[in-house]
């Protein structure tokens, strides 16, 4: 089954920080979507974020073939990672009064040949499957924080709901712009007509618990909209950091 994609996306800077170091990434030519939310608190945290983008975009200059299998776009996909690492380290190295500047990166690519996405992910910015069918787990995160907290969750130490309110919520384990970031994630998802595919920055998810963005993500409105209600819903909910969102929907 080939499906068809739309997709939306916005960004916000928030109610309380400076300027927005969050970047996202829709290219529908390429079926290549990514969000990156630059290290708050860190020099040039804009700039790694773009850098990320750059360099995943690069790496997808010209669109997969359609016979491209799941193993070769995975690669594609990580090695896509080490360049926009080795161009974020690159840059402080260039650059002193940038050192120590870092970005999460996850990035969605979908298949023609096969009814799947892939997703590759280092941070803590995340990506979700929304299946408004599956009414017991209508929204899925896919991908695994890398942050202490989330360490904490896994080892029994911490609930989520603790881990939600931690102080040390923001401390991230991985994220390009380190001398050894480790490999990215990768993430293999079906999906199927009607499911819709969230990236976004903890922006949204330090404000909103799944249930709200679950809710938001049912209403029937053009993908445009429902974006726009995700950013509205984090500022009023606080806003305490940039906000970004990218939404895919399968089409039949």
């Amino acid at each position: 089954m080939m499906l068809d994609w739309e997709a939306a996306a916005a960004t916000d800077r928030g109610r309380v920080r400076r300027r927005n170091e969050d970047a996202f990434l829709v290219l529908p030519d390429r079926r290549l979507y990514a969000v990156a939310d630059g290290m708050g608190g860190h020099a040039a945290g804009n700039i790694a974020s773009a850098l990320a983008i750059r360099m995943l975009e690069t790496a997808f200059a010209r669109a997969p073939s359609p016979r491209i299998g799941r193993d070769t776009l995975a690669a594609r996909l990580a090695a896509a990672f080490v360049d926009a690492n080795a161009a974020i380290m690159a840059r402080s190295v260039q650059r002193p009064s940038e050192t120590g500047m870092g970005t999460t990166l996850t990035a969605l690519a979908t298949m023609r040949s096969e009814p799947l996405c892939l997703i590759a992910h280092i941070g803590d910015s995340r990506a979700y499957r929304f299946r408004p069918a599956d009414t017991s787990t209508a929204l899925v995160q896919l991908t695994r924080d890398h942050t202490w907290v989330q360490q904490q969750v896994e080892a029994g130490a911490l609930s989520p709901a603790e881990a939600r309110v931690h102080p040390w919520s923001s401390i991230l384990t991985r994220v390009l712009g380190m001398e050894q970031p480790g490999d990215a994630d990768i993430i293999v998802a079906d999906a199927l007509p009607g499911d819709t595919f969230l990236l976004c920055s903890d922006g949204l998810t330090g404000m909103m618990t799944d249930d709200e963005i679950a809710t938001i993500l049912t209403q029937p409105l053009a993908l445009q909209d429902i974006a726009s209600q995700l950013i509205d819903a984090a500022n009023g909910a606080g806003g305490r950091d940039n906000v970004t969102v990218a939404l895919l929907r399968a089409l039949r």
